[in-house]
């Protein structure tokens, strides 16, 4: 009964960074959109460190918790956007254009290693 707690909890979780990684997908470049931006990749970050705990801990080899450990894995160890986000907060917050980069650089990362694809793929929704 443990195990099926975790797996509800992991999918909650799943489902919580989806939602995130989904409103950074779909902001326009608009002026205040940075502050959104690292509201959600921060949640997103937490929630994979929380994701990155929990596999460690559970006893289960299968294909798809692997694979997201390994993605989480990577992008946590790889990819920070903290000192960006605050440099461009000070100079170009209302740039739309560079507002459009930072928010493709992130989504690309999430995508590297098929991180959103398995966890799509775990929670059953596209």
């Amino acid at each position: 009964m443990a195990l099926i707690e975790f797996y509800n909890y992991l999918n909650e979780v799943l489902t919580k960074i989806r939602d995130s990684y989904k409103i950074i997908e779909h902001l326009k470049d608009n002026p205040g959109d940075l502050d959104i931006i690292k509201k959600e990749l921060a949640k997103i970050t937490g929630l994979l460190k929380v994701t990155r705990k929990k596999l460690e801990t559970i006893d289960d080899s299968s294909d798809k918790y692997v694979r997201l450990l390994t993605a989480t894995n990577f992008f946590l160890e790889n990819y920070s956007f903290e000192r960006e986000i605050e440099t461009m907060s000070k100079l170009y917050s209302e740039d739309s254009h560079r507002l459009k980069n930072i928010r493709y650089s992130i989504i690309e990362a999430l995508n590297e290693k098929k991180l959103i694809a398995t966890i799509y793929s775990i929670i059953g929704t596209s």
